[in-house]
């Protein structure tokens, strides 16, 4: 029986996107599809243990799921009613101008649907961790740092807007592909810099929104394998990831990027990263995540901190800029400046920054300045700027990490 429960959870961790994504199309709504999938998973836990566990899983269980949704739809008062979701009916090819493209995969039209404009950047985030990535609403709750109550009240009222709002379950036009592929890249992205770093909680990392977040990317260039910045989005995944052994220590302490033991970053994702980031930067003018994983890229290709080249970073931290006006950009860049030139520069371009109102409360603008003001000597300000980032705080990994840099610059010498 273990070894079934495996199998299932292995299944709902590979394959809940295929599965959900086409069972939406028969049931023809997004709620029916999600009880006949959830229905298709209990019936795997109750006919594998008999009858063995196929060889493809995802077959199984797509074909229990839209078994379910037809007969379901059969015994419904409303069966014939198409929702606007099934706006490709059960055509096998997505059509784009009239032409059939390989953007055929039902994920893809998933991952496009929870990614509509006409969604809030927050139910974009919500929809994607809920339909494409199968968590519950209790983990999209925790992972987004709301109640659960909030959460399912912000995920069925965007389901409710895709149906009202006629929103096609397709793959975009070529004239909207641009526009909507950049705002499926920043959900993805945003979901990784959440696991990342987690904002809350015992530990640094939220491992399984990072592995949310690498599946949802290594499955967008399956899909859209000659888009730039899906290359781009990939390449910033590994090579950031890569460096996952090293982030803490044996104490359980965080590690910075100048003490990590560089022989045990991965380097066969940094391998693959490094070679997504020279097709990602094929495309002129260079798009931000293409140019986000170049800087990682850099980082992960100096052998030790002594040889990072700081002023390649500074010129690529120039590009995206321009490319991505942002605080955080900007914030990044200053403290490349500080590295590259020194610690007298580097605090002079964050103080540039000091009232940015994004900023305000972005511990790691005051955590820099602490640093920067610790190397110039000025311990007391330091002191005062470590604790200050300790105020916007809530990781206990990075918490307990500025409180020994902020006991160590009062204890100073003066």
């Amino acid at each position: 029986m273990f070894e079934v429960e495996t199998a299932v959870a292995d299944a709902h961790r590979r394959e809940w996107a295929y599965v959900l994504a086409a069972t939406v199309r028969v049931a023809g709504d997004i709620d029916l599809a999600e009880e006949c999938v959830q229905d298709a998973y209990a019936r795997a836990l109750a006919r594998w243990p008999l009858d063995g566990v196929p060889t493809n899983t995802g077959a199984w269980l797509t074909t229990v799921a839209r078994r379910r949704a037809v007969d379901l739809r059969r015994r419904s008062d409303t069966f014939g009613r198409l929702l606007p979701l099934l706006a490709d009916g059960d055509a096998d090819q997505a059509h784009v101008d009239g032409v059939a493209t390989p953007l055929s995969d039902d994920r893809l039209r998933l991952i496009f649907t929870c990614c509509h404009p006409a969604l809030s950047d927050e139910a974009q985030i919500a929809l994607t961790l809920r339909l494409v990535c199968g968590l519950s609403t209790h983990e999209v709750s925790r992972a987004l740092l709301v109640s659960e109550s909030t959460m399912a009240a912000r995920i069925t009222r965007a389901k409710k807007k895709i149906a009202h709002a006629h929103i096609p379950y397709s793959v975009p036009s070529s004239d909207e592909l641009p526009e909507r592929i950049d705002a499926v890249l920043t959900v993805v992205h945003l979901l990784f810099t959440s696991g990342h770093t987690a904002v809350t909680g015992d530990q640094l990392v939220r491992r399984d929104l990072v592995e949310r977040a690498l599946d949802l990317a290594r499955m967008l260039r399956v899909l859209l394998p000659d888009h730039r910045g899906v290359a781009g989005l990939l390449a910033l995944i590994l090579l950031t990831d890569s460096r996952r052994e090293t982030r803490v220590d044996a104490d359980g302490q965080l590690s910075l990027l100048s003490d990590q033991e560089r022989s045990k970053w991965d380097h066969a994702e940094i391998a693959e990263g490094v070679a997504l980031v020279r097709e990602a930067l094929r495309s002129r003018p260079p798009e931000r995540f293409a140019l986000m994983a170049a800087i990682a890229a850099v980082h992960a290709e100096a052998t030790t901190w002594d040889t990072t080249d700081w002023t390649e970073i500074v010129g690529l931290y120039d590009a995206l800029i321009v490319t991505w006006p942002s605080p955080i950009v900007a914030l990044n860049r200053a403290v490349a400046i500080g590295f590259a030139r020194g610690p007298r520069a580097g605090l002079e371009a964050i103080d540039e920054l000091a009232a940015e109102p994004t900023l305000a409360s972005y511990r790691y603008l005051s955590s820099s300045r602490g640093e920067f003001l610790s190397q110039l000597g000025r311990d007391d300000e330091a002191t005062l700027a470590f604790e200050e980032a300790l105020a916007f705080c809530d990781n206990a990994v990075e918490r307990s990490h500025l409180i020994a840099r902020m006991t160590a610059t009062a204890k100073s010498p003066p």
